[in-house]
């Protein structure tokens, strides 16, 4: 008896991939991908898959897969999907149509990963995002380039700064600001979703704990906003590579303000009929997320950190589920002038992860403790992940990477690149040692 044909849904997407130390390129093909139905299903490959097809993966399964379940546009994840996407396989999820990026996909035989998805006639292509990839950032670990640090983000995004011509800065930041407003965008990846805000101050205030500053917050893009009886929560960071470490944190921080809320009343049937009533169904949170300037990380870490620039940086953020707003510039140290003058009102709370990357001489967090509102996220996982961790399993397997991004027609790194980073390495641990730092 043959097998009865699985049902199909135009408006249920496929898409599949590595997911290889999630970046902005990654989740700029989910948002295409969204918006060409109303839901999203994401296949994750496995580990061993990848290694056998590709090489191997920075990240592992767990980690990737965390990544993807972040992403406010994605509706479900399906770990271990075929490395070669199988009509049967996505046939179990009801998708009819398969979406990839227009750059070509090759199994170990050389052979295309989508040829069966396209002799039926069920793929559809979104573009690339241009200038990001997972060969790119391993490149600026294995050389230790800084070329990509953006000095100021809100002067590139209006062409005055930035490489090349006028005309080119222009052009290049007007694609630059397109890509954030299409990041902060909702769940359906086309209505706004996120507020974006800028934060000016002076050096020392962002970098330093030597300024009390209350800075000029200016709106870039007016998201949903907060919603009645939401909290207002703020946490900070660099979000470098933005990794497992990062999700996990953010994830936490929902879930604690979530069992907070449930013990308060806010899950009772007669909570959710009046907010359902009034035509809103939300979460009782509302998370502000602000990222640090390039320049200020580096002040911290040295070496070149970060090795994302505060507009990818961002972008990442941006993408998250978990997150409502975001600040671009925060300061490094949240002064109580500064809290106090978020758009939002002071903060209900600050969170703080169980570890920190970046060293540190000094409690940044002195101001919400001494105002009563800080809160720590407890130990979990994927803690140890982060930006420097990262860098780490790169350099550890350096020849296998060397040879990934051989196989992409990348430069190979020589003895003088390696020697380089050992140097720059030296310097930031002299430099720590000297300013008597401590990870907090």
């Amino acid at each position: 008896m043959a097998e009865e044909e699985p049902v199909l849904y135009d408006e249920r997407i496929w898409l599949d991939g590595c997911w290889d130390f999630f970046h902005h390129g990654h989740a700029g093909a989910m948002l295409q991908a969204r918006q060409l139905g109303s839901e999203l299903y994401v296949g994750v490959h496995s580990d061993e898959d990848i290694l056998r097809n590709k090489g191997p993966t920075v990240m592992d399964l767990d980690e990737r897969l965390a990544a993807v379940d972040a992403c406010r546009w994605v509706t479900k994840s399906v770990p271990d999907a075929p490395y070669v996407t199988e009509l049967p396989f996505i046939g179990k999820f009801h998708c009819r149509y398969v979406v990839h990026g227009d750059d070509i996909t090759s199994d170990s035989n050389g052979e295309d990963c989508y040829r069966f998805v396209k002799q039926a006639g069920r793929f559809k292509v979104v573009k690339r995002t241009p200038s990001i990839s997972t060969t790119d950032l391993v490149g600026r670990m294995l050389l230790c380039t800084k070329t990509h640090f953006i000095t100021s983000l809100e002067k590139t995004l209006t062409g005055q700064e930035g490489n090349g011509t006028e005309e080119e800065r222009k052009t290049e930041g007007a694609a630059m600001m397109a890509r954030i407003r299409q990041y902060a965008t909702d769940e359906g990846g086309i209505n706004p979703g996120v507020d974006v805000y800028f934060w000016t101050a002076s050096d020392a205030a962002k970098a330093e704990d030597t300024k009390e500053e209350t800075g000029t917050f200016r709106q870039l893009l007016k998201g949903k906003g907060i919603k009645p009886g939401q909290r207002v929560v703020y946490v900070d960071g660099g979000f470098d590579l933005f990794s497992s470490g990062h999700i996990e944190f953010l994830r936490r921080v929902v879930l604690a303000e979530e069992d907070l809320a449930r013990a308060e009343g806010w899950y009772s049937k007669q909570a959710v009929d009046e907010r359902v009533g009034k035509g809103a169904g939300y979460g009782p949170v509302f998370v502000v997320a602000g990222v640090h300037d390039d320049r200020v990380i580096n002040y911290w870490k040295g070496i070149n950190y970060p090795i994302m620039n505060i507009y990818e940086r961002g972008l990442c953020v941006l993408q998250c589920r978990y997150v409502n707003a975001v600040i671009f510039g925060a300061p490094f140290t949240p002064t109580k002038s500064y809290l106090t003058a978020l758009p939002w009102g002071t903060p209900d709370a600050v969170y703080h992860g169980p570890t920190a990357f970046i060293p540190l001489s000094y409690d940044p967090y002195t101001a919400p403790k001494e105002m009563g509102i800080f809160r720590e996220i407890s130990v979990h996982k994927f803690q140890d992940v982060n930006a420097g961790s990262i860098v780490q399993r790169i350099l550890k397997s350096r020849d296998l990477y060397e040879e990934r991004q051989r196989k992409k027609g990348v430069k190979a790194v020589g003895e003088a690149a390696q020697r380089e980073r050992e140097i720059l390495e030296e310097e930031q641990r002299l430099k720590e040692e000297k300013r008597g730092v401590s990870q907090v």
